[in-house]
C-alpha cells in the first residue's frame, strides 16, 4: 500500500474516468521518460513529438508504431498548456537549438516537465470506437513526463534502512579508485570515531566531501549508480538541509550517526511523498535511456556501475505490480529500456547492441520481465547523425560509421570496436576500446515539420504504447 494515503485516494479517484475513456476508446496514455547520465533524455522527446507531429502531417517517420496503428493514425496536435503546475517541455527551443548554425545539441534535463499531444486514428470496428464514434472522433492522449535521471536511482532507496544503504553506497564507492575525490571521502569517513558527536559542522563537511566524490565518479569517471540523486541533481529549491547525510562506515549508534539515519530517513519519506507517489504512479509506461557505449568507453569499474544500476532500477521497477495497482489501474504496466547512440555503431552491431542492454537490465538472475511487466529493449538513436561506412584497420576493411566531429565540424570515419553480445570477460578490458568522439547534429528545420532522422524511435514506442492505438 502507498506510504500516501492521498495517492491511494488520487488513484481510485481516477478510476472511474480512466474506464469510460478506455470504454469509448479514446484512453489516455501517460509515458514517463528519464535516462542515466547523458543518455541524451532532451534529444529523445525532441525527436519523439517532432516525429508524432510529422506523422501526423503524413510524413512516414514513425512505420512501425503506424502499423501497430493499423495505419489509421490521422493527426497529431499539441495540447495548449492549461493551469499545470509543472514547467513545459520546450520542443520549440530544442528544435531551435538544433536548427541553429552550426546546430546545438540541447541542454541536460535539471526538473520535472510535462507536454501532451492529441493523437487522432481512423476509427476501427471495436466496441470502444464505435461508441467513440457515437460522440467523436475517437483520440488517444499522449501526457509525457520528462524527469532527472538521478532521481530515478533513489527508487531503489525506498525500502532501504540508513545502515543497509551505507554499506551498499561505499562498497559501490570504493570502485571509483581514479577518483581523488572518492578517496578524500572515504578515508575522511573512515578516520571518524564510531560514536562521533551529532555536530552539524561535521555532518556538513562530510555531505560536502560525498558530494564532491559523487561529482567527481560522474563527470570524470562516467559512474552512474550515485545516491542520493537529488545531490547530484536538487532541482528547482537548490540544496537544502535534508541533503545533508552521507554513508557512514559504522552507521549504528548514537551521535552523528543518529542525526545522518534521520536525515536519510526524512529524504526517502520526501521523495516518495513529493515525486514517486504524486507524479511516479501516475505513469504506466516507462522509457528508461541509457548510454551503454560510454559505459563501455569508460571502462570496467564504470561499465559495472552501470550494470549494477541497471538492474537495481529493472528491480525497484517492478514493485509497482501489486495487487493494489492491478485494483487501481496505476502504477507501470510497460517498460522500454533503449541503449541511445546506436547510430554510433554500424548496422551489423546494433543488434549486439540490444543484447548487451538485455542483459545488463536482466541483471545476474536475469530477471527482466518478472512480475509480469512486459519489459522490452532497443538500439535507439533519437538524432541520427552518422552515416555506415568502411574504414581499414590493419589492413583489412571494417564496418565504420561517419559523421561530422563536433568539435571542429570535420567529416571523420570511426571504427567503434566490437560490441559484446553479454557483459565483457576481463580479458576485453585490457585491450581497451576506441575511444568514440562526439559528433554533431543534423541541421534540421525549426519548424521540424519533416520529423527528425532517427534510428529504432518508432519500434520503441510500438512496443511502449501501440497496444493502446
Amino acid at each position: 500500500m502507498p506510504a500516501d494515503p492521498f495517492g491511494l485516494l488520487r488513484d481510485l479517484a481516477e478510476m472511474p474516468e480512466r474506464g469510460f475513456r478506455n470504454l469509448i476508446g479514446q484512453p489516455r496514455i501517460r509515458l514517463a521518460v528519464t535516462g542515466l547520465t547523458r543518455a541524451g533524455k532532451t534529444v529523445f522527446l525532441t525527436a519523439l513529438v517532432a516525429n508524432l507531429l510529422a506523422a501526423g502531417r503524413g510524413r512516414r517517420t514513425l512505420p512501425l508504431l503506424e502499423q501497430s496503428a493499423g495505419g489509421r493514425l490521422r493527426g497529431v496536435r499539441l495540447v495548449p498548456s492549461a493551469s499545470e503546475a509543472l514547467p513545459r517541455f520546450d520542443v520549440e527551443a530544442h528544435l531551435a537549438a538544433l536548427a541553429a548554425d552550426p546546430p546545438a545539441w540541447p541542454g541536460r534535463t535539471e526538473d520535472l516537465s510535462t507536454l501532451q499531444l492529441t493523437l487522432e486514428l481512423e476509427r476501427g470496428s471495436s466496441l470502444g470506437s464505435m461508441v467513440g464514434g457515437l460522440i467523436g472522433h475517437r483520440t488517444v492522449t499522449l501526457e509525457l513526463l520528462d524527469y532527472p535521471g538521478e532521481w530515478l536511482l533513489d527508487l531503489p532507496m525506498l525500502d532501504q534502512a540508513y545502515a543497509a544503504w551505507s554499506a551498499e553506497a561505499l562498497r559501490r564507492l570504493r570502485r571509483a579508485e581514479a577518483s581523488e575525490a572518492a578517496r578524500a571521502f572515504l578515508a575522511w569517513a573512515e578516520a571518524l570515531p564510531a560514536g562521533a558527536a551529532a555536530d552539524e559542522t561535521l555532518a556538513r563537511r562530510g555531505h560536502a566531501l560525498y558530494r564532491d566524490a559523487l561529482r567527481d565518479c560522474r563527470d570524470r569517471l562516467g559512474f552512474r549508480f550515485l545516491q542520493p540523486g537529488r545531490v547530484l541533481n536538487p532541482g528547482p529549491r537548490g540544496e537544502t538541509p535534508l541533503l545533508w547525510f552521507f554513508p557512514l562506515p559504522h552507521p549504528r549508534g548514537g551521535g552523528l550517526a543518529a542525526l545522518l539515519a534521520e536525515r536519510h530517513a526524512a529524504y526517502v519519506a520526501a521523495q516518495r511523498a513529493e515525486f514517486f507517489e504524486p507524479f511516479f504512479r501516475r505513469f504506466d509506461r516507462q522509457a528508461v535511456l541509457v548510454d551503454v557505449l560510454g559505459a563501455l568507453h569508460a571502462g570496467q569499474a564504470a561499465f559495472e556501475d552501470t550494470a549494477e544500476a541497471l538492474a537495481a532500477i529493472a528491480g525497484a521497477l517492478r514493485y509497482g505490480g501489486g495487487w493494489l495497482d492491478w485494483l487501481t489501474g496505476a502504477g507501470i504496466a510497460r517498460i522500454a529500456f533503449a541503449a541511445t547512440k546506436a547510430d554510433h555503431v554500424p548496422a551489423r552491431q546494433r543488434d549486439a547492441l540490444a543484447a548487451l542492454l538485455g542483459h545488463l537490465v536482466a541483471g545476474p538472475q536475469g530477471r527482466a520481465g518478472e512480475a509480469g511487466v512486459p519489459t522490452s529493449v532497443h538500439a535507439l538513436a533519437s538524432l541520427r547523425c552518422t552515416e555506415d561506412d568502411v574504414a581499414v584497420l590493419d589492413g583489412r576493411p571494417v564496418a565504420a560509421v561517419r559523421g561530422l566531429l563536433l568539435a571542429n565540424g570535420r567529416s571523420a570515419k570511426v571504427y567503434p570496436g566490437e560490441i559484446p553480445l553479454r557483459p565483457p570477460e576481463p580479458g576485453f578490458w585490457e585491450h581497451g576500446f576506441f575511444e568514440m568522439p562526439e559528433f554533431q547534429p543534423p541541421r534540421l528545420d525549426a519548424a521540424g515539420g519533416s520529423g527528425v532522422p532517427h534510428l529504432g524511435l518508432d519500434a520503441l514506442l510500438a512496443a511502449l504504447i501501440g497496444d493502446l492505438l
